[in-house]
């Protein structure tokens, strides 16, 4: 049986030597064969290694491919391991992508601001949470705040999760 060191298997899975002395000191690399106190890497440490690195290109956290190893019953097939995580895995990555969407539509609408200055942009921002939000604007406006007109136009738009389109036009407020 061939074993590898510790350099040549980091530089066969493109990472650093420490990184390899972590996943054993947490648990999911078991402990490898040793020769003269250094580390010996055989196949089986191989193929371990090679299930690692595909889960954390996947996006997995450690703490999940742990999981992957040892919280499930011995003899349960690797597919139904997968399935379990990568189904979890899969909602995260959804609700980050909403996230971002929102995210990016809103750096969309910051980007075509048609403001002279910062304080327009809040009174806008305030008009936009009063109509999506009506019960908060009365606390709004027992802080002080008077009813503000919202016309569309261009400047920001009023709902954040929607596509770029009509906007919010900045107008003084009712009085």
């Amino acid at each position: 049986m061939q074993y590898l060191s510790i350099s040549q298997v980091a530089r066969q899975f493109g990472m650093r030597s420490s990184a390899l002395r972590y996943y054993e000191q947490i648990g999911i690399l078991a402990p490898v064969h040793r020769v003269s106190g250094q580390r010996r890497y055989d196949v089986a440490s191989l193929r371990r290694l090679a299930v690692i690195q595909r889960a954390r290109d996947a996006g997995f956290a450690l703490e999940d491919i742990r999981e992957l190893f040892t919280a499930f019953r011995p003899g349960t097939p690797a597919s139904q391991r997968w399935r379990q995580v990568s189904l979890r895995k899969l909602t995260e990555i959804e609700d980050a992508i909403a996230r971002l969407s929102v995210m990016k539509n809103l750096l969309n609408q910051m980007s075509n601001c048609k403001c002279d200055a910062l304080d327009e942009c809040g009174a806008a921002i305030l008009r936009t949470v009063n109509s999506q939000h009506p019960k908060r604007a009365p606390s709004l406006q027992r802080a002080g705040f008077k009813q503000t007109r919202l016309s569309l136009s261009r400047g920001h738009q009023a709902n954040p999760t929607t596509a770029p389109g009509p906007s919010i036009r900045h107008e003084p407020p009712l009085r």
